[in-house]
Parts: C-alpha cells; sequence; structure tokens
C-alpha cells in the first residue's frame, strides 16, 4: 500500500476534490461516470488532496487533471508516465495519479509505459479504452478491432488490436485489474485496491464514446445480460457468473480454460481465482467475448519492490562516498585527447 505520512486535516468529502473547472466532454461519455467515481473514492481512501497529482498525457480523458482539485500536470503526447516518474522520484510522498487513454497510453506513449511498468514505479495508471481516437475524431486506435472503419481506416481496419492488459502483463505490471465505466457500485473497491497496491497499478477502464464509438462494449455491458457475459473476480473464490450457474474450469488435456456449467451447486471442478499466479492471469486477460465472459475486478496482484525504493536504497548505500567530481567520472576508463595535426 502507500506508505505516506499523511497531513493531518479534516475528512473530505467529493466536493472538496471536484474543481471549479466546467467539465467539457460530450454529453454521455463515459469520462464522466469515471471522473464522479474517482471523486467518491478519494475520501475512502484517506487521501488528501494537498499531496496528490494527477498527470496526463493528450486526448479526452487527459483533461482529467483540471477536474481534480490536487495537483496536476497535463503533458505532452505519451510522455505521461516520464512526467509522473520525475514527480515520484523528487518526491516519493505524493500519490501520483495517471490518467491516459488507449491511444495516448499505447501508441506514441507504449514504450514510455512499457518502461514505467517494469520500473514498477509506485503510482496508479487509469487507461481508458474505448479502441478509437476520441479528441482527433474518430480515427482508429490501438486498441481497435479489426474491421473497425474510420476516417483513417474506411475499409475497415486490417492491424491486429493492442490487448491493454496483455499488454501491461507482458510488460512486468505487478498489479492488473479491469472495470466498466458504468460499474459505479465496484468501481470504486477496484480503484481502492490499486492505490494500496505498492508499486504501478494498472486499471484498463471500457470507457464509451458516445460520438465515434458509441455501444462498442454493448454487448458485454448492457445491464440486462450482464450476469451471463461479465466475470466478476474475487481472490479465493470460484470463478463463477451467470448468477453462479456457469463458471471457469480448466481442461486437464489442452490445459485451458473454459466454460462450464455448474450443477446441482456443485463447484468442485470451477477455478478458484488465485490473483498471485501469473500464468492464471494470462489465461483470463487473453479470454475473448463472446466465448467467454469478460473478466473484470483485480486479475493479477503479485507486489514487488518498487523503483523508487531501489533508488533511494542505492542513494544510501552510496552516501558516504564524497562529492562528486564530474571532471574525474569523464575522465575514468579509457580515454584519449584529440590534437590537430600541424
Amino acid at each position: 500500500m502507500n506508505e505516506m505520512t499523511t497531513p493531518q486535516g479534516p475528512a473530505t468529502t467529493p466536493a472538496d476534490w471536484a474543481s471549479n473547472q466546467e467539465v467539457r466532454w460530450c454529453p454521455g461519455c463515459g469520462d464522466y461516470a469515471i471522473l464522479k467515481a474517482i471523486q467518491r473514492t478519494m475520501p475512502q481512501l484517506g487521501a488528501r488532496p494537498e499531496t496528490t497529482v494527477f498527470v496526463s498525457g493528450i486526448g479526452c480523458s487527459s483533461r482529467f487533471p483540471y477536474y481534480m482539485e490536487t495537483y496536476g500536470f497535463h503533458t505532452i503526447h505519451g510522455r505521461a508516465p516520464a512526467v509522473a516518474t520525475g514527480i515520484k522520484l523528487a518526491n516519493p510522498e505524493l500519490d501520483v495519479w495517471i490518467v491516459t487513454g488507449d491511444g495516448d497510453g499505447l501508441s506514441i506513449g507504449g514504450n514510455h509505459l512499457l518502461h514505467l511498468l517494469r520500473r514498477n514505479l509506485d503510482c496508479q495508471v487509469l487507461l481508458f479504452n474505448n479502441e478509437i481516437y476520441g479528441l482527433t475524431k474518430g480515427q482508429y486506435s490501438p486498441t481497435s478491432r479489426v474491421g473497425t472503419t474510420s476516417p483513417s481506416s474506411p475499409w475497415g481496419s486490417v492491424e491486429r488490436p493492442v490487448y491493454p492488459c496483455e499488454f501491461a502483463l507482458g510488460a512486468g505490471a505487478r498489479f492488473i485489474a479491469r472495470v466498466i465505466d458504468t460499474a459505479q457500485k465496484q468501481m470504486p473497491a477496484v480503484l481502492e485496491r490499486a492505490y494500496r497496491h505498492k508499486g504501478t497499478s494498472f486499471v484498463e477502464i471500457y470507457q464509451n464514446c458516445v460520438v465515434y464509438n458509441d455501444g462498442r462494449f454493448e454487448e458485454f455491458t448492457d445491464r440486462r445480460s450482464a450476469a451471463h457475459t461479465q466475470l466478476w473476480l474475487e481472490h479465493g473464490k470460484p470463478m463463477l457468473f451467470a448468477g453462479g450457474t456457469k463458471g471457469l474450469r480448466l481442461n486437464p488435456r489442452t490445459m485451458r480454460l473454459e466454460v462450464a456449467d455448474v450443477v446441482d451447486g456443485d463447484t468442485s471442478e470451477i477455478v478458484v481465482h488465485d490473483e498471485t499466479n501469473k500464468g492464471l492471469a494470462k489465461m483470463l486477460v487473453s479470454m475473448r467475448f463472446p466465448e467467454f465472459p469478460v473478466a473484470l475486478g483485480v486479475i493479477f496482484c503479485d507486489p514487488r519492490p518498487t523503483f523508487e525504493q531501489a533508488l533511494a536504497a542505492q542513494r544510501r548505500a552510496h552516501a558516504g562516498e564524497g562529492p562528486a567530481d564530474l571532471d574525474q567520472l569523464l575522465r575514468r576508463g579509457p580515454t584519449w585527447e584529440v590534437r590537430r595535426q600541424g
């Protein structure tokens, strides 16, 4: 969890986290729901606005820092992880949140996000995934599905999409979760788990773009069918859905997950979720709808020492070596001198 010296003060309310800036997203945008969920969750965390920083890149999601009554940086395209790293190393006691989108975080920012995840900086990454470029008017994005028609793919995209949670797992993330913008009951609990985790917490949020990609996730987010299309994971509990009538079991022949009926309440064959099991996490993030329900909640959590902890330990180990000598450093090892002939 975040181990920081929190300034003492009165308990906050959601209103304390809302800035005086006019919220400017398209009417009906899923970002509104995410913003409200975060503003409601922050008081529950015991966080303080004066020790909280929201960092964003470019895109619709990246307006976020303006709407939070905290410190904030609206940076350049894809570079939020780099700026956030500098902030956390300069002041490790700050709570750092990164807000990015599928285009900002996985296209131009993919390299920066990869290194943030493998370094394990203590911060929270919220990646809003609407499978489209919204701010620049609807071009297909890295997460757009094959066949997506857009101004930049009028005959349909032929590119295979990036799956954010698979990307994060492959990059070495130690905490991976997934939620839906409209899941207002479940989102605060997932955000709290991300906040308490010591290290980089990666949370993918399916977010509906009402203008350029409306209803893209409706097939599994529709509340009328959600019980059959969504699998909400809970550590140590059988992976059940459809009101407990279905679950996931491991096929002993193929060693792959498959959907199974639960007969007479017998869950002996149903896999129990172990969020520390990376192999299981790989199978869960690789599941595709409609063959499988969409795995939601905390998928993987296996803490490791953080980047700033390692750097601090290194600095302490060399603290007694005296002041640095730049000239000596430059001349250490093989050197040569270039002279002008004649």
